[in-house]
């Protein structure tokens, strides 16, 4: 029994289009909530008593004066879990940490402070500028690669579409994972940080091996193809013959993911969770986006 993946493509590339597109458009408008990796600044993850609350720890943060006879300035709070906050707020200096905290345990009782992270604005934009190439970088040597891996494909369906077509498909991936979670950051905790990137870097890999697994079975049944088969057929048999090996690889890939969002860390929930988007995403791309796009292309010639 075959499956007729290429029938509802028109479908399937516009809602791909539309997702993409929206997907960049949310990261400009409204933006993303950046991080203190890219925007530099001071992270304190604290545990207050039981018997305070975050009124309680906000009226403790707005009423500090350090020696200078500064206060910390804006700042913004959120609950990671029951009694455990996040804290942000501008650079502080070494002696202005220890003031801090000494001032929330005498205001509120005993606070464990367990994480203090400081980033220089300087640092923050390094750190943007270098993930941003790293994204780049990634795209072309994946375009130069699959160029070279399908080189003896014939001459008329030129390996390079073999490539901008996966790139294509995993910058789609990119702009879907990065809207949604563009979403996420303001009604939630999440905030885009390096981990964040290399989450994104990972579900390039994992797409582009989608995507490679099915163009390698498209360029084996395109050599032995029978005579006067149009290579729309060929496709469609090549994604189906992919289909099982495509199921089994991304639901053995969620169940790991998954055991991973409930047993483990707290620090890497928001990694896994994208992990875990990026490979739904990514799965589709290769059945409904990188293959139908290679057919169109080709009928285009």
């Amino acid at each position: 029994m075959t499956i007729p993946f290429l029938r509802p493509a028109k479908f399937f590339l516009t809602f791909s289009t539309i997702a993409a597109i929206s997907g960049v458009v949310l990261l400009i408008v409204p933006g993303p909530k950046l991080s203190i990796d890219f925007t530099g600044g001071t992270l304190v993850e604290l545990k207050i008593p039981s018997s305070a609350t975050k009124e309680d720890l906000q009226k403790a943060l707005a009423s500090v004066t350090f020696d200078t006879g500064e206060g910390i300035g804006s700042f913004s709070i959120s609950s990671t879990r029951s009694q455990t906050m996040l804290i942000r707020l501008r650079d502080l200096s070494n002696e202005e940490h220890l003031a801090l905290i000494e001032h929330l345990s005498t205001t509120l009782g005993e606070t464990d402070e367990l994480q203090f992270t400081t980033i220089g604005p300087t640092v923050g934009a390094t750190l943007k500028r270098r993930s941003l190439m790293a994204l780049a970088i990634a795209s072309v040597a994946i375009v130069v690669y699959l160029a070279f891996a399908f080189r003896k494909v014939p001459r008329r369906l030129s390996p390079w579409r073999f490539g901008i077509i996966a790139v294509v498909s995993l910058l789609h991936d990119v702009a879907v994972t990065v809207g949604i979670f563009v979403l996420l950051s303001h009604w939630t905790s999440f905030e885009m940080d390096t981990l964040f990137v290399t989450a994104l870097l990972t579900i390039i890999g994992y797409s582009v091996n989608d995507t490679i697994v099915i163009f390698d079975r498209i360029r084996d049944n395109v050599l032995t193809q029978e005579r006067n088969e149009p290579f729309a057929a060929v496709c469609e048999r090549s994604l189906n013959e992919s289909l099982t090996r495509t199921i089994n690889t991304v639901f053995s890939t969620l169940i790991m993911l998954f055991a991973l969002v409930f047993l483990g860390s707290q620090s890497i929930r928001w990694f896994v969770l994208t992990l875990i988007v990026g490979c739904i995403v990514g799965t589709y791309s290769s059945i409904f986006l990188a293959t139908p796009l290679l057919v169109y292309w080709r009928k285009r010639d």
